[in-house]
Parts: C-alpha cells; structure tokens; sequence
C-alpha cells in the first residue's frame, strides 16, 4: 500500500493545488473533500453551499438497487419489463426492426449494457437534446416524456451485446421507476430512509418538485460564462441526477457504499470485475455494474503517478472516487459542464499528491 505524507505538509500542498485551480475563470465554484481513514488525515475546501452532484446520484440509485437484491426482491438478472412492465419498456431497444426491449435485465441497466438510447444527450426528433434545451429554457420533464424521447433515438446495440457499452442517463430513470414498483414508496423517501438518515448525511438531499424553493441554497452551475436556472428540470432527474450534497457528506456515503455500509461488501467484486467504455473516450472513465472507473495511462499521467480509482462522475464537473489500494477518498465539484474535462487534472493531482511514496 502506498504511503501518505505527513499531514501538515499534505495540508499545505493541497491548499496551494486548490488555491489555484479556484482561481481559474473556468472554475464555477470549487468544493472539495479529501479522506483517507486508515491514517485518519481528512482535509477540505468547502465552498457555502452544497452544491447538484449530477450522475453521481446513480451511485445512490445503485445502492438501493443492491439493497433490494440483498433482500431478495429482485436479481441483477430479472427483466426489467417483469416490473415495470410491457408499456414502459415498449420500443426502448429497437434493432433492426424487432423490439428487443423485453430482454433488458437490471443488470443491463446498471452497468449501460442495455443498448436502450440516452435520453438526455442525444438529439431527438425535434433536433435537439435534453441537455440543450436545458440551456434554452428551464422545465419539467416527465418520466413518460423521457421515455418517448429515448424512444425515438436509434439504439446502439441489442441488449446484453458482449463488450459493448451505452451510457444512457434513461436506463436510471427505469432503475427508479423500478425501485418505487418494487417497494411501493417514493424514491425520494427511500433516499432518504435507506441512505441519507442512516448515514447521517446532514447536507444531502434530492431534488425534487417539493423543494423547487431551495434552489438558491444550491451552488450555481455554469455552462461556460453561464449561470444556469434550471429548477424545473434538475427536479426531472431525480434517479439519474437529482442529488444535492457537500463533499463532506460525499465522502462518507462513498466509504460506506465501499465497506458495506449500504448493501452486502460482497457486492463490489461483481459490479467492478468488467470495465467498459461507454462515454465514447471523451474523459478517462469506463463503466461498471452501477460504478465508474477513473483510469489514466500512464502515458497521459506522467510523470505523476495516479491510481485507479472507481466511484462516479457528474456532467456538472462532479467527482466522487476513491483507490481501494490506498484507502484514498476524494469528492468535489467545479461547478462548469465545460469543458467537460475540467475537474479531472485536479483529481488526478490530489490523487498523486496523497498517494506519493
């Protein structure tokens, strides 16, 4: 295991690195939360206010999804159209003329092996996407309307193709809807009664039409030069991007979704045993069961040496990872959708910092 430096002069180094990417005009607001609990060295630069941690939600989305496995309500290979049922899955996975939609499993959904079309990024049949049209105008989107626009978007491969991958923000929108068939309870209070009060997650919440009122108590994201309103649609998300938090809180939901805090530790071997790209190599992230990879070559990453790390990312400059080698627990946000690739040189450099021999 790799050794940590001395926290006062870890301290300070992280300071000096965080001072000057807060500085950068790109930046829209920097929050950050290191940990690393076999040596009991924490450090922070906490911004006044949480702050959309985007598709890291899907971690918690995830967690409940192992949850509900562990208590044997379902299987990572039972079809999803056996719960949510023909209408909703209808026309979601359509390859070469035949609906293959029936044979999409939660499995499949949780690790984007699918094939099923991604609502939020791809141009449907009007020509514009749900991402860009968040940039135009702020509202609601319905769990019916999303669906339709997955519908009407061409799916990249049969479900549970070998080696392929799609990530696809509409195959966690069913994980939800799943979830609340298969309990009979919102996803919000499960959230909250299975995740964020167990764990004692002050800061935390999701987002949603209930609380459209604390939307200035969130951080403000930018696109750009931008700063976005866009309470409406942040309250569509809830099962893919929903989620408002600190990196403090952050931190501690991803050592217990690690540990087994969450759901059986077990688990982990199976949701990490298969990496897949499928963010089409824009960042350097691949795709588990329910989890991401962080992995740069070394070629990239030289003459630094980062470890690989899995947790989550988010589309608004969200970062949620730890190395399971090391121990290490890294969480913050920028706070920028572009350029995209904007908070992974600072994970990569806190990262090497701490990890140094």
């Amino acid at each position: 295991m790799s050794s940590i430096r001395s926290s006062g002069d870890l301290s300070r180094r992280l300071d000096r690195l965080a001072g000057r990417y807060a500085r950068r005009p790109a930046v829209g607001g920097l929050s950050l939360a290191v940990a690393h609990p076999p040596t009991g060295f924490a450090w922070s630069w906490t911004a006044d206010r949480p702050y959309f941690v985007a598709s890291i939600t899907k971690l918690f989305t995830a967690a409940l999804i192992m949850q509900l496995r562990a208590e044997g309500r379902l299987t990572l290979e039972t079809r999803a159209i056996d719960i949510l049922g023909p209408a909703t899955m209808r026309g979601l996975a359509v390859i070469d003329g035949a609906d293959r939609s029936a044979k999409v499993t939660v499995g499949q959904l949780l690790a984007h092996t699918s094939g099923i079309p991604d609502y939020f990024e791809l141009r449907g049949a009007d020509g514009t996407s749900v991402a860009e049209r968040m940039l135009i105008r702020d509202e609601f989107w319905e769990f019916d309307a999303l669906l339709q626009r997955a519908r009407e978007l061409p799916a990249p491969f049969a479900p549970g193709s070998p080696g392929r991958a799609h990530y696809s923000d509409t195959n966690y929108q069913l994980l939800g809807r799943l979830i609340e068939l298969r309990t009979g309870s919102s996803f919000e209070h499960l959230v909250r009664t299975r995740i964020i009060d167990p764990l004692g997650l002050s800061a935390t919440w999701l987002f949603t039409r209930d609380t459209l009122d604390r939307y200035d108590a969130v951080a403000s994201v930018r696109h750009g030069r931008r700063h976005l309103w866009i309470p409406r649609t942040m309250a569509s998300f809830a099962p893919d991007g929903g989620i408002v938090s600190t990196a403090e809180d952050q931190v501690e939901f991803l050592r217990a979704f690690l540990s087994g805090g969450l759901f059986p530790a077990r688990y982990l071997a199976e949701m990490t045993a298969q990496w897949n790209s499928a963010l089409g190599g824009a960042v350097p992230l691949q795709h588990g069961v329910g989890v991401m990879r962080f992995s740069l070559p070394r070629w990239q990453s030289f003459p630094l040496h980062v470890p690989d790390m899995i947790g989550h990312a988010g589309a608004f400059g969200s970062v949620l990872f730890a190395d399971p080698e090391s121990g290490l627990l890294i969480a913050g946000t920028v706070n920028q959708m572009r350029p995209r690739r904007l908070p992974y040189p600072l994970l990569a450099r806190i990262a090497a910092s701490v990890t140094a021999t």
